[in-house]
């Protein structure tokens, strides 16, 4: 039988962040571009149908009072309409295609593409660009196997919500899970490997959040050895585990895994076209984002980089210029970029923590504001926190700024503007801002920067 076959100038694999506004693009220059994605409730990608969009959604609707039924189904309209509009979006520009089938690469420059009904079509390409993304880790422990066993992907399809909720794993999105599902009424207990909570934060920052986490009831317990999984009946399943010397089991209606993520790449044949891989499955580029195969790239979480959407984002603009030749072509001209994490009061970053000043031989100076000390924090009665900056004694300028309070997944934007220009603390001490924000408590956080 004769192969179906096409050609395109540019193929994309997946459809996520970077990978999509990459085909829009190429798209709007009239370039012909396909992109093949697996599956028809993934486009759009990671962020809108299973990450960051879904997860907002229930965080909200939990601060709300909204009942977790009611809050699931906002979130699948929500999920559901931002899936169609991408879609569109996308295929209806002229030259783009989206070609919904599992692709597997045959060599370096074609793939083949098996759809639902077992057809197979075969596409070459000039250039193939893959971002197939990243999937939750699964550990290999025994009654992993177990149906009240969930992944951060799992859990939200869940029509139920768990009386009893075991998260293995402390790390951030363990956190905003065990907070969520706190906000629903769930009793939660966090199960973490690591010997401090949140080690990479300093000791203040972490024992502020700590001290919110488990007021709200939500048990932290680190330094464990996670032992098996059993099942005991239909509504209840035990956690084993060790914890200082000592064999202990918690009981619990559901298990949530929060234990990393690994590189979406079963079934593409990587090795049909050479591409190379690192220890732990990613896909191997350059600071061009470009594989050891000249015509392919990798972009998005495939990559090994820091899995953040905003980063797919930016890795796309990296691949556009070297396309069109402008200046901005190398992870290495990204420098730092803020993060956040959407627990209540949410904890954002940008540049370096006061540990992280001290070990890279700086001469700093920290400023810090309790979170009650700002009037809008009061307005919106939420004064837990504390925020915290971090001053360059020789310069004046600002190596990094944690803050852990109300609204901090906005002001840290700001924060990150003033690092990356390298505007010194009193620029941001004597700014005028408007009141009553969040934003004006950095008048008062500068203004406590020692002499």
């Amino acid at each position: 039988m004769e192969r179906t076959k096409r050609h395109y100038k540019n193929l994309i694999i997946g459809f996520g962040k970077g990978g999509k506004t990459l085909a829009s693009f190429l798209a709007s220059q009239k370039e012909p571009v396909a992109i093949v994605e697996q599956s028809n409730k993934m486009y759009g990608g990671t962020c809108i149908n299973i990450a960051c969009i879904p997860t907002k959604s229930l965080i909200v609707n939990a601060e709300k009072g909204v009942p977790y039924n009611e809050a699931l189904t906002i979130k699948d309209k929500l999920t559901s309409s931002l899936r169609q509009k991408n879609y569109d979006k996308l295929n209806q520009q002229d030259t783009a295609d989206v070609i919904t089938g599992k692709a597997s690469f045959v060599s370096s420059n074609e793939i083949k593409v098996v759809f639902l009904s077992g057809e197979e079509i075969f596409i070459t390409a000039d250039r193939i660009f893959i971002n197939t993304g990243a999937e939750p880790r699964i550990p290999k422990i025994a009654g992993i196997d177990s149906k009240k066993i969930f992944t951060s992907t799992s859990i939200m399809e869940q029509q139920q919500k768990p009386e009893k909720l075991i998260i293995v794993g402390g790390g951030f999105i363990g956190l905003e899970f065990a907070d969520m599902f706190t906000k629903f009424g769930s009793k939660v207990t966090i199960l973490d490997v690591a010997d401090e909570f949140l080690p990479k934060e300093d000791g203040d920052v972490r024992a502020a959040i700590y001290q919110v986490l488990t007021d709200k009831g939500i048990d932290i317990i680190n330094g464990i050895q996670l032992q098996q999984i059993e099942d005991i009946n239909d509504n209840t399943i035990k956690v084993h585990f060790n914890h200082e010397g000592n064999n202990r089991t918690i009981d619990a209606n559901a298990v949530l895994l929060a234990t990393g993520r690994n590189p979406n790449t079963e079934g593409l044949n990587l090795q049909a076209a050479g591409i190379k891989t690192n220890e732990r499955g990613y896909i191997i580029v350059n600071e061009e984002l470009k594989t050891n195969i000249p015509n392919i790239w990798a972009i998005g979480d495939i990559n090994g980089g820091p899995q953040f959407t905003y980063i797919s984002l930016d890795d796309f603009r990296i691949i556009k210029n070297q396309l069109t030749n402008h200046k901005y072509t190398s992870i290495k001209q990204r420098g730092d970029f803020p993060s956040c994490v959407f627990i209540t009061p949410p904890l954002a970053q940008a540049g370096l923590r006061e540990k992280e000043a001290i070990e890279q031989g700086y001469r700093i100076k920290v400023a810090t504001l309790p979170a009650n000390a700002i009037p809008k924090a009061a307005i919106l009665k939420e004064t837990r926190g504390v925020l915290k900056a971090i001053i360059d004694t020789d310069t004046n300028k600002i190596l990094g700024c944690t803050l852990f309070c109300a609204e901090a997944h906005e002001i840290i934007n700001i924060i990150q503007l003033a690092i990356k220009h390298e505007i010194p603390y009193t620029a941001m001490r004597d700014t005028i801002y408007t009141h009553p924000t969040m934003t004006e408590a950095l008048n008062d956080l500068f203004q406590n920067v020692p002499d």
